[in-house]
């Protein structure tokens, strides 16, 4: 499984996130630019000491992440924006989940050219704009890897 940080801009989300890739064994891919440095002392310590263990891929571009992916990998877009839920989705191992900045989430041009692949996660209260990204990882992932792994746990 592959997650995929569009921009990420808050080193402790992007440090959570690690670790909890590390944990599942999945790759972490970021595209740049970044909010934070990647040796900053804040993501690391989010990241415990886990940092140098976790497969974490650093990219120009979206457009080079989807040019390096295995033929017939999935991508979701996750954002508050679309009607299908993150639980609709048939994920395989090879797939990869794709989130935004914390401040704006994705692109609306990349929402827009990949709309049949862009899911949520619901929230009921309609003040809450929208969920921490470490948050959203964790509940989408775990998803995923239930789906996936779920015979080899």
């Amino acid at each position: 499984m592959n997650v995929v940080l569009i921009e990420p801009e808050i080193p402790p989300n992007t440090g959570n996130i690690a670790r909890l890739c590390m944990a599942s064994n999945t790759t972490l891919h970021l595209v740049e630019p970044f909010g934070f440095r990647v040796d900053d002392a804040t993501l690391k310590r989010a990241g415990m000491d886990y940092w140098h263990e976790v497969d974490v891929r650093i990219h120009k571009s979206f457009d080079a992440i989807r040019a390096a992916a295995p033929a017939g990998a999935a991508f979701y877009f996750l954002t508050t924006q679309s009607t299908r839920s993150y639980l609709e989705p048939r994920y395989r191992e090879n797939d990869y989940l794709v989130f935004g900045r914390e401040s704006i989430g994705l692109p609306p041009a990349l929402l827009a050219a990949n709309e049949p692949a862009c899911v949520r996660i619901p929230m009921w209260n309609p003040q809450a704009r929208s969920l921490n990204l470490a948050t959203s990882v964790a509940i989408v992932l775990y998803e995923a890897l239930r789906q996936t792994r779920a015979s080899k746990a």
